[in-house]
């Protein structure tokens, strides 16, 4: 490492405008960050994490806020230091994506929406690194290999809204590395990516950092992550730095009660061998978790038979189906009441669309599906209605989901006005009951959707998922975008209300160390198929097929001790699910490996 650092962060302070007066979004902050040396910003939503690496990139005006105070020293490659805090913008654009580099969060707000995923990348290395037009389309080709999306050439012709939302995550990391920056800064880059591309993303990073000598900020809130990529831990709570050290002393004695809350809310891999159920965690500072652990029932409630999702792709000037995408295929499980069934797989292993073909919020190809007895694919619409208040869904994002124009009361009641259950006081009492069940102030009664954090509002859609009483919840990828304390809080609260109401979930999720905790059953989904299902302890602590082996390997651990190298990552590239029109794959056909535990032996293409 160099003497000098890349970037001194000195006694930052960034001031917003409100309403009320100015109110600081980070306050007194400093930390250096060297050559080759990964600094992790950790801390929960709103501690200033972002605003902080924001400020360093100068883009924190161009959201409204001012730095009133402190140095953002940079060492640049020619060997000069500026002070970015004070540097005009035309120089700031040359130093932008060159010298520094940031991968955002969003990145459906990273990429422009009218320009291609070609165009996108070419800008930059032509803008900075004076390439041809060919020459930057060949290196951006190359750019899309590295973050392993397939298919790259086809790929760079593409819309951003053409992928999805892991694709679209890669291919802003591959604008971040493409002109190999100085400093390159990383605001929670894997929070949409499932746990193998996630791995690959990160060994990535850390040989770049170790090749190139490149300076890395990462900015997260998965202390797994920060196990996996830091050298020095920063941690940040309400705009303040409360702690900061080399992460092997983070992580063995933490010294600040906050970074003990978050360390303690960590839900990690392997901590649930020898219990055969689930039990809630045991958060710091409350008297609320109920270890008892949740045993549910042996009576069947939903069972899945022979399901099979396609959606037809169009081409030509007829717009004729000219293949279809093969979602589903051939999947079948029971889930008993008051037990927890979790699908896992990588993004478009069809997990997602299992779950919505199960509630027929998109209709399947064929199949059966029967909830407490009831045949859901022979109901018509009215039935169908009617057989909804007894499964219910909570979805990947409340913001989305939730109306933006409607007071939170409203779209709590909402679902017991459509079905006439009670009065309008009965109504009120329940939604009031609600909010004091899912530990939401009365006081939030009146607010709307923009007024919460994010870990509030999917409590107000579990609450809404509440309302009627129902006996199955498919919880889609609910608490994957959440903080880690606010997702313990999280994954309590759903717990307690399955031991206190009997509730069966059907957890859909890429968390490995989540799944494990919560679930009573596991079923592994690659390409369509469940390739692997059975009770949880035999999938984790036995598991049989090398797809299950290979995401649990990839799984980053807590603990800095036991970081994994790029050569412990046996993963393969996934092969497209688009078939043509007539094709029909051979039935899903299974070995029992012991009771319960059944694993695939035909069509796994792993």
């Amino acid at each position: 490492m160099l003497d000098r650092p890349i970037a001194r962060i000195e006694n930052l302070r960034v001031e917003f405008q409100t309403r009320d007066g100015p109110v600081a979004g980070v306050e007194d902050i400093s930390f250096d960050v060297h050559a080759g040396e990964a600094v992790c910003i950790v801390g929960e939503s709103g501690s200033g994490k972002s605003v902080s690496s924001l400020s360093l990139m100068r883009l924190v005006e161009f959201g409204g806020g001012d730095i009133t105070q402190g140095r953002l020293l940079f060492d640049r490659c020619d060997g000069t230091e500026v002070d970015l805090a004070k540097t005009d913008q035309s120089l700031m654009r040359t130093i932008r994506g060159n010298e520094i580099g940031m991968i955002f969060q969003e990145p459906m707000t990273a990429l422009n929406p009218v320009f291609t995923i070609g165009r996108q990348l070419r800008e930059g290395l032509r803008l900075h690194k004076g390439l041809s037009r060919r020459e930057a389309q060949e290196r951006a080709a190359e750019l899309l290999c590295e973050v392993r999306i397939p298919e790259p050439e086809r790929r760079l012709s593409q819309y951003p809204h053409e992928l999805s939302g892991g694709m679209r995550q890669r291919v802003v990391i591959a604008m971040a590395l493409a002109c190999s920056p100085r400093l390159l800064i990383a605001d929670e880059p894997t929070t949409a990516l499932d746990v193998t591309i996630q791995a690959e993303i990160l060994a990535l990073m850390d040989r770049l950092k170790r090749e190139t000598g490149t300076a890395v900020v990462f900015i997260t809130h998965d202390m797994a992550v920060v196990a996996q990529m830091a050298d020095r831990v920063v941690v940040m709570y309400r705009g303040r730095k409360v702690e900061e050290g080399p992460v092997e002393q983070i992580f063995e004695a933490p010294q600040h009660d906050y970074t003990k809350s978050l360390l303690a809310a960590v839900p990690k891999l392997g901590e649930m061998k020898g219990k055969p159920d689930p039990v809630p965690m045991r958060l710091l500072g409350s008297d609320t978790a109920k270890e008892k652990p949740i045993t549910g029932s042996d009576e069947l409630l939903l069972e899945v038979e022979g399901l099979v999702t396609r959606f037809p792709v169009k081409g030509g000037l007829m717009r004729r189906t000219v293949a279809n995408v093969h979602a589903v295929e051939d999947v079948s499980f029971t889930l008993n009441k008051g037990r927890t069934l979790s699908l896992v797989g990588e993004s478009g292993c069809g997990k997602s669309s299992a779950g919505r073909s199960i509630l027929r919020l998109i209709d399947p190809l064929r199949g059966q599906v029967r909830l407490d007895g009831m045949d859901i694919m022979a109901l018509g619409p009215s039935e169908l209605r009617a057989a909804r208040v007894n499964m219910q869904m909570i979805f990947q994002d409340p913001f989305a989901s939730l109306n933006p124009q409607m007071r939170l009361s409203d779209q709590v009641a909402e679902p017991m006005r459509n079905y006439q259950m009670g009065s309008a006081a009965e109504m009120d009492d329940r939604v009031a009951m609600l909010f004091d069940r899912v530990q939401l102030p009365l006081s939030f009664l009146q607010r709307y959707p923009h007024e919460l954090s994010g870990g509030q509002r999917q409590r107000v859609a579990i609450a809404r998922a509440l309302a009627l009483n129902p006996k199955l919840i498919v919880s889609d990828e609910a608490v994957s975008a959440l903080d880690v304390s606010v997702q313990a809080q999280v994954l309590n609260l759903m717990m307690e209300l399955q031991a206190e109401l009997g509730l069966s979930y059907l957890f859909i999720s890429h968390d490995m160390a989540v799944v494990e905790r919560v679930s009573h059953d596991v079923g592994v989904m690659y390409l369509g198929r469940i390739v692997e299902r059975g009770p949880r302890a035999s999938v984790f602590e036995n598991p049989q097929h090398p797809y299950t082996k290979a995401l649990l390997s990839a799984v980053p651990i807590a603990d800095p001790k036991r970081r994994k190298s790029e050569s412990d990552l046996k993963l393969k590239p996934i092969p497209s699910p688009i078939h043509p029109v007539g094709y029909e794959p051979g039935p899903s056909i299974y070995e029992k490996v012991s009771e319960g535990h059944f694993v695939l032996v035909s069509e796994s293409g792993y």
